[in-house]
């Protein structure tokens, strides 16, 4: 079965079918016997994945549903990678208890320009059977107001409060737009308008996707099947993301990747595997069995960032930094120190956020506040008068980020 197959022939595998339903995978609606005949039969499915560009990069969170598409696409299926420039803007209230900032026109399509190139190291946009993509703006911006109100008729108030983060939201008097209402309307009309068979997505946009699989029922008479993605999470149950700093990027240097995969908690090692890497299912099985056997976890962690940080970036530049994530933990220095420059006219914090070292100046703060900027050569934690005077030398940040200021 080849990722670039010259043709759109639909493969019907009872393996590869099974491995495509299970695999990281949370749900399927309406359920995934509905789903296996579909794939059985031969007939080709078309499935898209849709993606607001809220940021400049493509993250962890995309890569698992990004994995499942791709998987469809190996089978012979149709699969469409949707930008949601028009959504976008709106800004889906999912997990929000707060009113998200608006986005211009403009800082979408800025956000989403790396986007096709990021997709492209899982998907192909070639070949016999290449994705498409799509942007929503195009049929989106041309309902009129009329449009608008028929497909609120679809929906009742009852069916919106009934999401859960709007249930927090006015239990503690914050406010809930109407704007905020519409977003999971407009996200369902996509696939009335794509009509298409399936959308695949996290479990966090579960409402969304059902959403659309209400209209396609309504308006089409169509019944598409959803399937909900596993998102990894902390041992406390909370989403891993950017707020938690572990968050990998498509914009992480290969090093970083591999260290933010490495300080993830033991018990994402055999999920990340499954829903964030192309190991074969039967090396995953070989990890949990070592792991339930009493093996080091840091051995099999290795063998994960090793297989995420070659999917983000490619085998050589993988090698490489597992080979100085060794040096730096085993020997206790690294191989490569990022050089930094500070000038009069910017800080040592605007320098970092610059050179994506850190995400905020309240992030360095922090790390400061918690003794974890540390001068390698010296061993000294530094503190807030590091901020100030930035003193030449060599340092460490936080637990995988190495500086060298010049």
């Amino acid at each position: 079965m080849s990722f670039f197959a010259k043709t759109p022939k639909v493969l019907t595998d009872e393996a590869d079918i099974r491995e495509l339903l299970t695999r990281g995978v949370e749900k399927v609606y309406p359920s995934a016997e509905f789903l296996e005949k579909k794939l059985k039969s031969g007939e080709r499915q078309t499935i898209y994945l849709g993606i607001d560009p809220t940021g400049p990069s493509l993250h962890l969170g995309h890569i698992i549903p990004i994995l499942k598409l791709r998987q469809f696409q190996e089978l012979g299926h149709k699969i469409i990678l949707l930008i949601g420039d028009f959504t976008g803007m709106i800004g889906d209230p999912t997990d929000k208890t707060a009113t998200r900032k608006k986005l211009t026109r403009g800082e979408v399509l800025e956000n989403a320009k790396l986007y096709k190139a990021q997709a492209g190291k899982m998907l192909s946009f070639s070949g016999g059977n290449p994705a498409e993509l799509k942007y929503n703006s195009k049929w989106l911006e041309k309902l009129s107001f009329a449009d608008v109100l028929e497909l609120s008729s679809r929906l009742t108030h009852a069916d919106m409060v009934k999401r859960d983060m709007f249930q927090k939201r006015i239990s503690e008097g914050k406010e809930l737009y109407m704007h905020e209402f519409l977003y999971p309307l407009m996200q369902g009309y996509d696939s009335v308008a794509m009509d298409v068979d399936g959308e695949v997505g996290g479990n966090d946009q579960t409402f969304n996707m059902l959403v659309g699989r209400d209209l396609m029922k309504k308006l089409k008479g169509k019944e598409k099947f959803v399937i909900t993605m596993k998102l990894l999470a902390d041992p406390s149950g909370k989403k891993m993301g950017k707020t938690e700093g572990n968050m990998v990027s498509f914009l992480d240097t290969p090093a970083d990747c591999f260290g933010k995969v490495m300080s993830w908690p033991d018990t994402a090692i055999i999920p990340a595997a499954e829903s964030c890497t192309l190991l074969p299912e039967r090396e995953i099985a070989e990890m949990k069995e070592n792991l339930e056997s009493g093996a080091n976890p840091k051995e099999e962690k290795m063998k994960l960032a090793e297989a995420v940080t070659t999917l983000l970036h490619g085998v050589d530049e993988a090698a490489k930094a597992k080979s100085s994530f060794h040096a730096t933990f085993a020997e206790g220095k690294p191989e490569e120190f990022l050089e930094i420059s500070v000038s009069t006219d910017k800080t040592l914090a605007d320098v970092l956020m610059e050179r994506r070292v850190i995400e905020s100046k309240s992030e360095l703060r922090r790390l400061i506040g918690e003794k974890a900027v540390t001068n390698v050569d010296t061993s000294e934690k530094m503190g807030e008068d590091f901020l100030k005077t930035a003193p030449a030398g060599k340092y460490r940040i936080g637990k995988h980020r190495f500086i060298e200021i010049k």
